[in-house]
């Protein structure tokens, strides 16, 4: 009995953890690279404090990503197999723009103010790039990796509403890390981005039952259709605050500037829950479930083991990380 209960509730424990991790890469590692898609709109002397904001933590949200993708392999073989195979081209670009970003990010400190300017560039350009190949990526998994114009065009929607939602997230945290004239600049940001955000958000959610039957079913048969009810109301509200607060400097000025970022992060939060229960009880939608692309028991064991060293290793640091480099970010000097 003891073994029946592990095989089964095993695999669903580290599924949601792998989720859990997933999630955190997209809002932490997506504000950063929020931050980087709109530093080509900034002044030269902004763009340093741009890259201030986020320098202390960007190596570090990405750990995120490395503990999702690392459980897939270890917990969820198979499904690793299929993922992996049918996003092997956009992975591979993802990992360029992330590399292209690291290496600017780097090279940008020590490069002379005519050649930082390209460094800046390339930042941006390797953003854009992570960005586009995320999009893709999600868009792909939530059809199954089904052939066809029709998915394709699904996905090619879902990698352009990503940069917008990305931008409207780093506007949100330069309003709370910044100050003054690039304050003001952030806030025009998250006012050009909020409505095509919203709008390609609006198609991505009408047509994923379209391009997903097994989404169709759950979405509009009951009780799963009163269960999913309170998403789009939450997301309603989500989006009124956003609006409110870009729409109404003084509310920045008087300290509300951090609810553009939490508003956006609770609709990512909000569309995870969804995608979540649009999925279940599949890993790769209508081909392989939980239990089918698990691990054998006792390797679960194992890998269930470790993480729970780890992962409180990794909160840990994160929260330790975010409390010392509160505040407002500060124009960057470099020494040597």
């Amino acid at each position: 009995m003891e073994t029946m209960d592990l095989s089964t509730w095993l695999p669903l424990g580290l599924m949601a953890v792998m989720g859990l991790a997933l999630l955190a890469y997209v809002v932490l590692d997506g504000y950063d690279l929020g931050v980087g898609l709109l530093m080509p709109f900034a002044a030269e002397t902004d763009q340093d404090v741009m890259v201030a904001s986020i320098g202390p933590f960007w190596d570090a949200n990405e750990t995120w990503l490395v503990l999702g993708v690392g459980l897939l392999l270890v917990a969820f073989p198979h499904a690793h197999g299929v993922v992996l195979s049918a996003l092997y081209l956009p992975v591979t670009v993802m990992l360029v723009g992330l590399i292209l970003r690291g290496v600017a990010f780097e090279f940008r400190a020590k490069a002379q103010a005519a050649h930082r300017r390209l460094w800046n560039a390339l930042f941006s350009v390797g953003s854009l790039v992570a960005a586009l190949a995320q999009g893709w990526m999600l868009g792909a998994y939530v059809t199954g990796f089904a052939p066809g114009i029709w998915a394709q065009c699904f996905s090619l929607g879902v990698a352009l509403t990503l940069p917008a939602a990305y931008a409207l997230l780093g506007a949100g945290w330069l309003l709370m890390k910044t100050e003054g004239a690039l304050q003001r600049q952030a806030l025009a940001w998250g006012r050009a981005a909020f409505w095509p955000m919203v709008l390609a958000l609006l198609g991505i959610s009408l047509a994923t039952p379209v391009v997903s039957p097994t989404v169709m079913d759950k979405w509009f048969s009951m009780p799963g259709l009163l269960l999913l009810l309170p998403v789009p109301g939450a997301c309603a509200v989500a989006l009124a605050a956003i609006h409110h607060v870009l729409h109404r400097p003084r509310t920045v000025v008087a300290g509300y500037g951090g609810l553009v970022f939490l508003g956006t992060v609770l609709l990512f939060v909000l569309a995870f829950l969804g995608l979540a229960y649009s999925l279940y009880p599949y890993v790769v939608i209508d081909r392989l479930t939980v239990w089918q692309a698990a691990s054998a028991t006792e390797s679960l064991r194992v890998i269930a083991i470790g993480l729970g060293l780890t992962l409180p290793v990794i909160v840990g640091y994160t929260v330790f990380l975010y409390r010392v480099f509160g505040g407002k970010a500060q124009a960057l000097s470099y020494g040597g």
